[in-house]
């Protein structure tokens, strides 16, 4: 922890931490879940307490932040100030996803360092097992969530293309114009035209101007640090919800829920403080928001008497059919072509989606085409091995990368699940979090699509590709593994039969009367969309049940 981190946490260590009284909601965890439905339901007039695993972190901060990003010789962890023994977890599959450069801990949660990429889920998504005979249902449809999807498109201030091809139907336009194309969009929308693709603009968490927070001012390091506060961030609502009267709790881990005698309520949240104490907080409602990770571990760490296999967990279900998308990557150069944009910033601007909808056999993908795939020049003279000219030459090929990224649909799958680790303890004393993923065929045929896609874009461009990643069913190429962990799903999930779900199409627990989930957890299947802009939308849904149930 550099000197400007270690200011930013002790000047928190003398906040009051103690339990507030009279709360209506205790909501664990201020990532965009959290955040969203805390401001909802404390502009109605509840109170509303925060508990936060990690500190609040200084916007005065985020340039040194930035810094530490581009640091050839920093990891992406180090940003966040992610690991330790507090952020320890275990990996039992065949393949590691490094958790902890995909998370935060902190009020704002991981949309700290999220790419701000917005899209909705589809209308197949909700109904795969119907249309496609794989996965299965979600128990509400596209059009039951449409209305929050709009709410939160307008709460967060999303830039956006109303009329774009191969994206769901909308009852209103997106809130801002979209982003500006950037060299390399039009790169790609040039070699996509003669493939007959279409090339469309994203939609984007990012301010253009209309919102009450900084315009973009081109950075280009939106994933992992935006140091002009243009990107949103789950601290506006936040924020917003403070000044609703809501309470926020920060380094006060949850490490576990208690219920009363008869096994149908909780009654509190025990949480550690900085000091080493031990409290309890009281509520009327509870909400676990701390994340599709966290979240499945706090209720297998709740275990009692009563509930042997933790708590929600009748169905057996808990921190089973988790998912997630492997992020696939296409890099390639582009000989005497200017692909590096300079003062602009957003790390995406446009993306394919025409090969979002899949096969009954492949995964769809959502490619999301690269405007910063450069190292910094600095990071490529280190790398280089050369000297003189060679070392020119390397140098020289700055500004001339291109490339896409894609997240493609993983089918939830039984034993791909998040279980406990007794023999690792986190610094509490807790077992960490045990992930086991497999892509499985399904992601894997979805990856070698989205390869082929950006592979062909590049070469119809005149490049050359230089290096591939994800993980697929071809073993004739040579293709890096993935480093997967983005976008975590499921563990948690939603359905009306309690024999094979956790939470109702309301995010209510099937178990337990006045505990809810609001999350990524609590997805059935995980389309290719990127997940925050859902999960906010249904945590809008769950806090008009909760406030409905609270006013009755």
């Amino acid at each position: 922890m550099n000197e400007t981190q270690s200011g930013e946490a002790q000047s928190s260590e003398n906040l009051d931490r103690t339990p507030v009284e009279d709360a209506d909601v205790c909501v664990v965890g201020a990532g965009p879940a959290g955040a969203l439905l805390s401001y909802s339901l404390a502009k109605r007039g509840h109170d509303v307490v925060i508990l936060e695993a990690g500190p609040r972190f200084d916007m005065e901060h985020r340039v040194d932040r930035m810094k530490l990003q581009i640091h050839p010789d920093r990891g992406v962890n180090e940003v966040w100030d992610m690991g330790g023994e507090r952020d320890a977890y275990s990996m039992s599959g065949e393949q590691d996803w490094p958790l902890n450069k995909r998370r935060v801990k902190g009020v704002g949660g991981t949309s700290l360092h999220w790419g701000s990429v917005t899209p909705r889920l589809r209308e197949k998504d909700f109904e795969m097992e119907s249309r496609f005979g794989v996965g299965k249902d979600w128990p509400i449809s596209y059009e039951d969530l449409q209305p929050y999807y709009a709410r939160a498109e307008q709460e967060v201030g999303i830039a956006g293309p109303d009329n774009a091809p191969h994206q769901p139907p909308r009852e209103e336009g997106y809130p801002m114009d979209p982003l500006p194309n950037s060299a390399s969009d039009d790169l790609f929308a040039e070699a996509a035209e003669a493939l007959d693709i279409d090339v469309q603009s994203m939609p984007m968490a990012i301010n253009t101007g209309k919102y009450d927070r900084n315009q973009c001012q081109g950075y280009g390091t939106c994933e992992h640090v935006c140091p002009s506060g243009a990107k949103y961030t789950a601290e506006v609502h936040v924020e917003k919800a403070e000044a609703e009267g809501a309470t926020v709790l920060t380094q006060t881990p949850v490490q576990r829920f208690e219920h009363g005698p008869d096994g149908e309520e909780v009654t509190g949240a025990v949480y550690k403080t900085p000091d080493g104490n031990t409290h309890t907080q009281e509520a009327d409602v509870f909400v676990a928001a701390a994340g599709a990770f966290e979240t499945p571990r706090l209720l297998l760490l709740s275990e009692s008497d009563q509930y042997p296999d933790g708590l929600a967990n009748s169905s057996g279900t808990v921190g089973r059919y988790f998912m997630q998308h492997e992020g696939a990557l296409v890099i390639g150069i582009v000989p005497n072509q200017e692909t590096y944009q300079g003062a602009y910033g957003p790390v995406v601007s446009s993306g394919i989606q025409q090969f979002y909808e899949g096969t009954a056999e492949r995964g769809g993908a959502n490619i999301m085409l690269l405007n910063t795939s450069d190292p910094s020049l600095a990071e490529r003279a280190i790398d280089s091995s050369g000297f003189g000219d060679d070392l020119l030459e390397t140098v020289n090929l700055y500004g001339n990368s291109i490339g896409t990224l894609n997240s493609v649909e993983m089918l939830p799958r039984e034993d791909n699940r998040i279980t406990l680790d007794r023999s690792k303890t986190d610094n509490h004393g807790n077992p960490v979090p045990d992930v086991q993923v497999e892509a499985g065929e399904f992601s894997e045929k979805g990856t070698e699509k989205a390869i082929q896609v950006g592979k062909d874009l590049i070469e119809e461009m005149g490049g050359n590709v230089a290096f591939v990643q994800g993980t697929t069913t071809d073993s004739d190429e040579f293709i890096e593994d993935i480093k997967g962990g983005y976008h975590p799903m499921g563990g948690t999930r939603m359905g009306t039969d309690p024999d094979d779900s956790v939470v109702d199409p309301n995010l209510q627990t099937h178990d337990l009367d006045n505990l809810y989930i609001s999350g990524g957890g609590v997805f059935v299947t995980g389309g290719a969309a990127n997940p925050t802009l859902t999960i906010m939308a249904l945590s809008l849904k769950a806090a008009d049940n909760i406030h409905g149930s609270l006013a009755g």
